[in-house]
């Protein structure tokens, strides 16, 4: 009879892991607006506060400090303490976060509350949620941390538009509250029936390359793999954080948010593309990435990248190729958040996965920083975006290569020892 019935457990886990993807999705797509709708709301708070953009943008910066920072910390609560409270408490905490930023009267309460809560909130889930789906699909590591990443991508396209219309319509400290408890709600109902695979579950085995290892953060962190990574993910992470930071910004300077397309607002309907683009390279290139391996598809990606940013600088004065190669920027850009922590998993294996991606994580954090307020600076400092655009080419088109040159070769010896 235990003959029979050991296949009989195979579709059940197959649907119980598929359904987990489903809430992890929805949990992510709760904590994307905090990140990929704040442009919107720069101009509101620098009148509201009276504050210059480089001060505003600091808000982001500790945002994403954050989230990123405190997620090996957060990886750590997660792996030991379970996903399904941890995480329903970052969703709340990212909605608490916008309510109470509404009623913001200064710098400083902007960023204990826009800042705080919602940087916290958010990596908790971030990297709880990258860390359970590593653990549900072995076999798929690419294309599942690319579906929840797109989650957090997708997210904001649900809420752009209606965000900016309640902005115009309502004022920001309105949509602010509004949105916060419903995108606090909804996350955190999703997270409460989240949970780790069983000991009996049984998974299918990974398809591509993994160690058969499992290395603990501390020997990881003495590692060449791991740094190099992180040094390729924060170049990535730069460019892709300051054009989400600065869109509105740098559109406004090149006369963008003018100008009409298809009958609707350059501004929001390009940001609605970039969700989707941003999206839907997750998963597509995570798939990719577990077919031709991780460092050849980053070489593709990457240098994808570099192409469409410098194509929409050379073009910005035509508005409508200027929205639509924002959405090509951001398909060569979003799948860092599927190739970098399915790299790192199969690299030093699963069971630190959630700490360790939490210490890769923090790879965003310093991107935040050079893409955010330090890139507001440099514009404000040279009175052009041109140089910004310039070092973020040039960070695109150095990653790419060195997936190629020096990921490839360093992670197949480190697999050896």
């Amino acid at each position: 009879m235990s003959v029979l019935a050991q296949p009989m457990a195979v579709p059940a886990t197959s649907s119980t892991r598929w359904f987990q993807l489903l809430l992890g999705v929805i949990a992510m797509m709760s904590i994307s607006s905090p990140q990929y709708v704040w442009t919107l709301f720069t101009k509101s708070f620098q009148d509201g506060l009276g504050a210059t953009l480089p001060a505003i943008q600091i808000t982001f910066s500790i945002l994403i400090v954050l989230q990123t920072w405190l997620s090996p910390l957060q990886g750590y609560l997660v792996d030991k303490f379970g996903p399904r409270l941890l995480i329903a408490f970052g969703c709340a905490l990212s909605g608490a976060g916008w309510i109470t930023s509404a009623y913001a009267t200064s710098l400083t309460g902007l960023y204990l509350t826009y800042g705080l809560f919602c940087g916290v909130g958010t990596g908790i889930v971030y990297v709880g949620i990258i860390g359970l789906m590593v653990r549900w699909f072995p076999d798929r590591r690419g294309f599942a941390t690319g579906m929840v990443a797109a989650g957090y991508g997708f997210g904001a396209i649900l809420t752009t538009f209606p965000i900016d219309s309640m902005l115009k319509s309502a004022g920001y400290q309105h949509t602010l509250v509004v949105f916060g408890f419903i995108l606090g709600i909804v996350g955190a109902l999703a997270a409460l029936a989240m949970r780790m695979p069983r000991g009996d579950e049984k998974l299918p085995a990974a398809p591509v390359a993994t160690t058969a290892k499992d290395v603990a953060p501390p020997d990881m962190l003495k590692t060449k793999v791991f740094w190099l990574m992180f040094v390729m993910m924060t170049m990535m992470s730069t460019g892709g954080l300051m054009i989400i930071s600065q869109f509105a910004s740098f559109s406004r300077d090149f006369g963008v948010t003018k100008v009409a397309v298809f009958g609707l607002a350059a501004l929001p309907l390009a940001l609605t593309i970039d969700r989707i683009t941003n999206g839907l390279t997750r998963p597509f290139f995570g798939w990719i990435s577990d077919r031709i391996g991780r460092e050849n598809t980053m070489a593709l990606a990457f240098l994808m990248e570099a192409a469409a940013v410098t194509a929409m600088l050379v073009l910005r004065d035509n508005t409508l190729l200027f929205v639509l190669l924002s959405g090509v920027v951001f398909f060569g850009w979003g799948e860092i958040f599927s190739l970098f922590p399915s790299t790192l998993t199969d690299s030093f294996g699963t069971k630190f996965s959630t700490t360790n991606y939490g210490f890769l994580y923090m790879a965003q954090g310093v991107g935040s920083v050079l893409g955010g307020p330090l890139a507001a600076l440099l514009h404000d400092k040279t009175g052009s975006w041109l140089p910004v655009f310039v070092i973020v080419i040039s960070m695109d088109a150095l990653t790419g290569i060195l997936a190629l040159v020096a990921l490839k070769p360093l992670r197949k010896a480190y697999a050896a020892t």
